[in-house]
């Protein structure tokens, strides 16, 4: 079934770059989108690939008289491409796919404005942030909030919007920026290129997301809060937002005035581009029902000689090297293991290999002298997983490219009060990664109701010590009660590191790796002890 599907959208695709082009009246523009591709150079099993994207996109632009390209973004971070090379090999790329817009994802900012600024000042594309103001870091003067695009005589005006990096982005790797409020700004901002610009389409191109995540403001509510917007090209979350859904994340939803706005978004590691067709002779009458929104597979069917030849020559050296680490088998996994199963193996084997090291780190303390008690537990987040675990060989790659931020492990004391508070959000926001010691008890809509350490009810009062990583130490992730823990130790290395010795060690002693795949955020009905 899922080949018939995949060919079902194959052939889909090739009617859109075919005929279907033809049958338009009138002017037309096409709006092609990506977000989050994550790094994802080359195809993953058959889909996806910046090669495969830019043939795709050269069959439209040589059928459409007028084609835009937008990225939502988060192009960078996620495989090793980014890991070894920083951005030497996505941004080139990026200008030679001939983007006309991007936005900032929240990963642009892992290494710091500084190398976001070494790179940016090369972008060749309109670049947008509105509610990011940038005038006392190193990126000052490269963003815009808006730029108007003059198409068949129409003013098509698209806004850029940014993600609040509070609890998100460390704070270091944004130092004096300054974050707008998204609402006011996305209104104010409209309300002048309506007004003032007289632009006859609005299109706000987000990296807010489509999901709740926690108090932040996603493209829902500023769909629901706007009165300018038009079309809304998301990231992010994501999210594959299903041309015409109505189900849990609808591609329409009614502004504050009772009109359609299109919200899109193509999932991630660019296996999709997205595609809005808009006649604009019709604009006046028309709304986020009357754009023509599909999402078009990008696979690994165009022959070689379809792909560009200057970007694939411009790839080739990279990838030689991250081929040569991709194919190191280090070791063997009795499971396929997801690495979006919040209470899952991935994550309960990811805490456990941290707690490991933190327990031998604490115990080698101890042995030097440092009064210290034992480690209790480990903490780990599962955001930071960024790939599945398939059963069967792990690549010394595949666990560079899982692990691939700038983290380093920690060990720290931590009240029990400021734990418990971060396995409150956690527990609501469906698990965390935990090691074996913790049982986190939740009532049947996530509501916290205990904290088992080792079948014990946690101390409020009590200190306990524990090993994370300090992107979660320093109360990132929302999880900002644990900001008030006190550092113990940090590692100098970046924690792909351990974590490869670790699993490396596990395939030459002959074990497999098979984690427990018991949750450990419980849902009861009867608490103990009540």
């Amino acid at each position: 079934m899922k080949g018939i599907n995949r060919i079902s959208s194959i052939i889909m695709t090739l009617a859109v770059c075919a005929g279907m082009f033809l049958a338009a009246r009138g002017e037309q523009l096409v709006i092609l989108h990506t977000n989050d591709t994550h790094s994802l150079i080359d195809p993953d099993n058959g889909e996806g690939g910046v090669l495969q994207r830019k043939a795709l996109i050269d069959s439209i632009r040589k059928a459409e008289k007028n084609v835009l390209l937008v990225d939502a973004g988060d192009m960078v971070q996620g495989t090793l491409y980014f890991k070894f090379f920083k951005g030497d090999v996505e941004y080139p790329l990026m200008n030679m796919t001939d983007y006309d817009i991007r936005i900032l994802g929240n990963h642009e900012f892992d290494n710091g404005l500084e190398e976001m600024a070494k790179y940016y000042k090369d972008v060749k594309a309109h670049r947008l942030a509105a509610n990011y103001d940038f005038s006392d870091t190193p990126l000052k003067g490269m963003f815009d909030p808006y730029v108007i695009k003059k198409v068949g005589g129409k003013k098509i005006g698209f806004i850029g919007i940014n993600i609040d990096p509070a609890n998100l982005i460390s704070r270091e790797n944004y130092e004096g920026m300054r974050f707008k409020d998204v609402i006011e700004t996305v209104n104010s901002t409209a309300q002048y290129l309506k007004n003032d610009k007289k632009v006859d389409l609005v299109v706000l191109v987000s990296h807010l997301g489509v999901k709740r995540d926690n108090d932040k403001i996603n493209d829902y509510d500023v769909a629901k809060a706007s009165k300018d917007v038009d079309i809304i090209i998301g990231g992010h979350s994501h999210t594959l937002l299903q041309p015409g859904n109505t189900g849990v994340f609808p591609s329409l939803v009614e502004n504050s005035e009772g009109r359609s706005v299109l919200l899109t978004q193509t999932g991630k590691y660019g296996k999709y581009l997205g595609y809005i067709k808009i006649d604009l002779d019709r604009l006046k009458k028309s709304d986020g029902r009357d754009y023509d929104y599909r999402l078009l597979p990008v696979t690994d069917r165009f022959p070689e000689s379809k792909l560009d030849k200057r970007m694939a020559e411009f790839i080739a050296p990279y990838r030689h090297v991250v081929d040569s680490v991709n194919n190191r088998v280090i070791a063997y996994s009795k499971y396929d293991l997801s690495s979006d199963d919040r209470n899952g193996g991935y994550a309960n084997w990811t805490a456990d290999f941290a707690r490991d090291y933190g327990k031998g780190k604490v115990d080698s303390l101890r042995r030097s002298g440092m009064d210290i008690p034992p480690l209790d537990f480990a903490l780990m987040n599962v955001g930071g997983i960024r790939h599945d675990m398939k059963r069967g060989v792990v690549t010394e790659g595949q666990m560079l490219s899982t692990f691939p931020f700038s983290n380093h492990l920690v060990v720290g004391k931590v009240k029990g009060s400021d734990f418990i508070e971060a396995m409150k959000i956690a527990a609501l926001r469906g698990g965390e990664a935990v090691s074996s010691e913790v049982r986190v008890l939740t009532d049947e809509k996530g509501n916290l109701q205990k904290v088992l350490l080792n079948g014990v009810e946690m101390d409020p009062g009590r200190d306990y010590i524990y090993a994370t990583i300090d992107y979660l130490f320093f109360g990132n992730d929302d999880l900002e009660s644990l900001a008030n823990s006190e550092l113990v130790w940090r590692d100098d290395r970046e924690v792909s590191v351990p974590i490869l010795e670790y699993v490396s060690r596990i395939g030459e002693y002959g074990y497999e790796i098979a984690p427990d795949l018991n949750g450990r955020f419980v849902k009861v009905t009867a608490i103990p002890g009540n």
